[in-house]
């Protein structure tokens, strides 16, 4: 499944998101891997979770991204959760390709049994009805 924490810049998201991060790490008999796009997490994620900055690897753009998560459920097995900050600054602003995006993590989620969870700096009425279909909202 794909839940996504929706609001504008200051609306709590990444409070949130961490809220979430400790809640998968304590529920997970597995992994846990947090995303963002640059080292600002480190000292508020618990040391069990992977935390991974997308700038360190390049990932720009809903395609790089996509892959850059295939690769990390293809070589992690044991791999529960994935939660990510700051999706459109890593993806971009087309709400379009954002929908196509998510509804194949849908689809890899629902392959790899992994749960991903998103922060999307909109507000839920900006973006298109069709990613509720693929999506729930936190």
């Amino acid at each position: 499944m794909v839940y996504l924490i929706i609001g504008h810049k200051g609306s709590g998201k990444t409070k949130h998101l961490i809220e979430e991060v400790h809640k998968a790490k304590e529920a997970s008999d597995g992994n846990v891997i947090c995303v963002e796009k640059s080292r600002k997490l480190t000292y508020d994620i618990d040391s069990r979770v992977r935390l991974v900055s997308a700038d360190d690897f390049a990932v720009s753009g809903y395609d790089a991204y996509y892959g850059f998560l295939a690769g990390m459920c293809a070589s992690d097995h044991d791999l529960t959760d994935v939660l990510c900050d700051g999706t459109l600054k890593i993806g971009g602003t087309d709400f379009d390709a954002l929908n196509e995006f998510l509804s194949k993590v849908r689809s890899l989620g629902d392959v790899t049994d992994t749960k991903f969870t998103f922060t999307i700096s909109a507000d839920a009425d900006e973006l298109p009805k069709e990613i509720f279909d693929n999506c729930e909202q936190l």
